[in-house]
């Protein structure tokens, strides 16, 4: 009886990393959603951006943080965490919690 319990816990954990290699695959999925709500030259210039700062604001003059941040704000961030959240959750998120604040 142990044995088995033991090859059920083995199976299991043979199966986390297919886990979470399916949650990757739909959060990136979920972002590439988000992407697209920008139009080609929106998305043309957020690479730009992202490509000049290498992830660093301080490489980008304050104009092009000021267009970075409103070019973000347009692909929806919070409606994007709501919605990984939401499908990421093994458990339902309280309505509460995925309602949009005015």
């Amino acid at each position: 009886m142990q044995t088995a319990k033991l090859l059920a816990r083995v199976a299991m954990l043979r199966r986390v990393p297919i886990a979470r290699l399916y949650a990757v695959a739909e959060v990136a999925i979920l972002a590439r959603e988000h992407y697209n709500k920008l139009g080609p030259d929106d998305r043309r210039r957020f690479l730009q951006l992202m490509r000049r700062g290498r992830g660093r604001p301080s490489k980008l003059t304050t104009s092009e943080r000021a267009e970075l941040a409103m070019l973000v704000l347009k692909a929806d961030p919070r409606q994007f965490a709501r919605l990984a959240a939401q499908r990421l959750s093994p458990v339902p998120v309280p309505d509460r919690l995925l309602r949009r604040k005015r």
